[in-house]
């Protein structure tokens, strides 16, 4: 039987829009956070001030909980100064690492604050995961296109945790990689301003103009959900389980985070002599989490075991479609009869949004007022026709439980209260490791009836704390009359006491030390656009080992050429039409491009031997 420090510690990394979204995450079961700081974070439009998320530290501290700062956009040089004392700050607020892209930083004056490199940086080789845990990160973000072989390998040639998303929106291009929406609307995805090009609509066309296929959204995916391959992850080497989603509402991480809490926490519970979750506390939930009844475009496990037959695009729509609920049945001039799934988990209420893909390949949606029995009333009767699929994209009944208070995290904690010279000790423990003991003068007055199942009554009071009652232990020498105010006052004293030790015993992870003779070695000597460098102190990083030729990043300057990557892909156009080239189809266009209905037009590039598709620039 393994050791406790010997067990690998499983974590559920849940997002955070603002503090109270984080405060929530961490209730509903999340072992760490991660949020945007007041600036530098790959989501704009996620900012939170400095305070805000000191506020959010100290209520993770009580459960081991982590909190984690996305710093993870390139930087100007203007920005270096202001970028450096923004790490300062919080890491006086207490934030436990950095989720990073720009190597700028490990040419800073920095705290001793952990970085941790964010899957911008494009990681999804051995040979890369090497040189960034040579260069000190201290966890790696993989490629979300990661496969489980490909990551069983990563883990093998590292000794630092991995993390893997989980669940939630995916980019079609390999993060980092993305410079589409810079290209076209000036907005940098490497500055957390996507303008999300990728879920436009597209004609596909030949080279001699042929529309082969019309306004569609042909580089839209549908969204991740990994949960039948947790366990699978672990093996693989997966340490971290991240959910997507640092723009999403607080009801969908509450849904999302404690849906997987619950499913990681049966792998532990089977698994525990290999691993062991990675924080503490107990989440008792008042509803029943599904991840289906929150936003999603439609699942896929998206490359996990390499390419498969199954649709990992959403080429009718980029918005939220939901799952299957049901068909039409018969129709009514106002209603029609709803014929629900077998796998309907929820029946169909008033106030549910419904939607459905229409002959022209569109998807239409509408919301019902009124559900008698089968018959559904829709606000406004669509085009319906018999045995038309209907999935349901809003779900009424779910969004208003988790508009409620939804979940309490508690810490299972032994009390004892202990007779001593001249008054009585307490001793508290929770199941974190942290303990406190307090001593209280009182006389030893003997009581005239028994007072022990009153006493561990009153010490188990703790509803308005953290704690709940694990083991109560009464140890006096014979019956004594303790008052219950009195109790009550010392149970208040040591709760408190054990709230501010958990603040002061909390131990953060370090920035570690890089090892700069391996990174010379590891280091290529020249670096492509690709590399985004875009400031003086990441050139000088990379410089300082060995790179003597790098290219600056396309925001700063547009690569030369006439085959400029916008994106590189492991979605394929012609593999989701079926005109896979591996596979000989009578139909495979060998020229094609995507066509705006602005006429501007973006060459495609299919790399078959590697399976991977660009979208180029478009030719001047």
């Amino acid at each position: 039987m393994p050791t406790h420090n010997r067990l690998h510690k499983i974590e559920l990394l849940a997002p955070a829009r603002d503090a109270d979204t984080g405060i929530e995450a961490i209730k509903h079961g999340a072992d760490a956070v991660y949020i945007g700081g007041p600036n530098f974070g790959a989501r704009s439009a996620a900012g939170n001030s400095v305070d805000d998320i000191a506020r959010l530290c100290n209520f993770a501290y009580l459960y081991g909980a982590r909190i984690y700062v996305t710093l993870n956009t390139i930087l100007w040089d203007s920005e270096l100064k202001a970028a450096e004392d923004l790490v300062w700050q919080l890491y006086h607020a207490g934030v436990d690492a950095l989720i990073v892209q720009d190597t700028a930083l490990l040419q800073m004056q920095l705290p001793p604050i952990a970085l941790h490199a964010s899957t911008q940086m494009d990681n999804c080789t051995p040979e890369k995961a090497q040189w960034l845990e040579a260069a000190g990160y201290k966890q790696i973000v993989l490629a979300r296109e990661t496969s489980l072989e490909q990551t069983r390998r990563i883990a093998q040639a590292v000794r630092v945790p991995l993390e893997a998303f989980v669940h939630g929106a995916l980019c079609v291009s390999y993060s980092g990689r993305c410079y589409a929406s810079q290209y076209c609307f000036e907005r940098s995805a490497n500055r957390g301003c996507c303008a999300q090009f990728c879920r436009l609509a597209f004609d596909l066309v030949d080279d001699r103009g042929n529309v082969l296929v019309h306004d569609k959204h042909l580089l839209s995916l549908k969204d991740m959900n990994r949960t039948a391959d947790l366990e699978a992850m672990m093996d693989a080497g997966v340490r971290s389980f991240k959910i997507e989603g640092r723009l999403k509402d607080t009801n969908y991480v509450k849904n999302v985070t404690a849906w997987y809490r619950q499913q990681i926490d049966k792998i532990l519970a089977q698994r525990a002599d290999t691993y062991v979750r990675a924080s503490y506390g107990t989440s008792h939930l008042t509803f029943e989490p599904d991840a289906k009844r929150s936003f999603n475009r439609g699942f896929t496990n998206y490359f996990l075991y390499g390419r498969t037959d199954a649709p990992i695009h959403s080429f009718a729509t980029p918005k939220a479609i939901g799952p299957v609920v049901g068909k039409v049945g018969r129709i009514e001039r106002r209603s029609f009869v709803f014929e629900p799934d077998t796998n309907l988990t929820s029946p169909l209420t008033a106030g549910d949004g419904l939607c459905f893909v229409d002959a022209d390949g569109k998807l239409q949606g509408f919301r019902v007022n009124k559900v008698e029995g089968n018959m559904a009333f829709p606000a406004t009767m669509p085009p319906l026709k018999r045995g038309t699929r209907l999935h349901r994209n809003l779900d009424f009944a779910m969004d208003k439980a988790l508009s409620k208070e939804t979940a309490k995290r508690t810490l299972a904690a032994d009390i004892s209260l202990r007779e001593v010279e001249g008054g009585y000790a307490i001793d508290m423990a929770d199941e974190s490791g942290c303990h406190v003991t307090l001593r209280f003068d009182y006389p030893h007055d003997e009581a005239r009836s028994p007072q022990h199942d009153a006493m561990v009554r009153q010490l188990s009071k703790l509803g308005d704390t953290p704690f709940t009652a694990h083991h109560i232990s009464i140890q006096t020498n014979g019956e004594r009359f303790i008052p219950a105010s009195v109790l009550t006052e010392w149970r208040r004293a040591v709760c408190s006491k054990l709230l501010a030790d958990h603040q002061t015993s909390y131990e953060r992870d370090r920035a570690a030390r890089p090892d700069e003779a391996r990174l010379k070695q590891m280091l290529p000597h020249e670096l492509p656009f690709t590399a985004n460098v875009s400031n003086h102190l990441a050139e000088a990083f990379y410089k300082r080992h060995g790179v003597s030729n790098i290219e600056p990043a396309f925001e700063l300057e547009q690569p030369a050429g006439t085959e400029v990557p916008l994106m590189t892909c492991r979605h394929c156009i012609r593999h989701a039409l079926g005109w896979c080239v591996k596979k000989k189809p009578a139909h495979a266009a060998d020229k094609l491009a995507l066509r705006l209905p602005d006429g501007r037009t973006f060459p495609l590039k299919f790399n078959c031997k590697h399976c991977e598709m660009q979208v180029l620039r478009p030719r001047k």
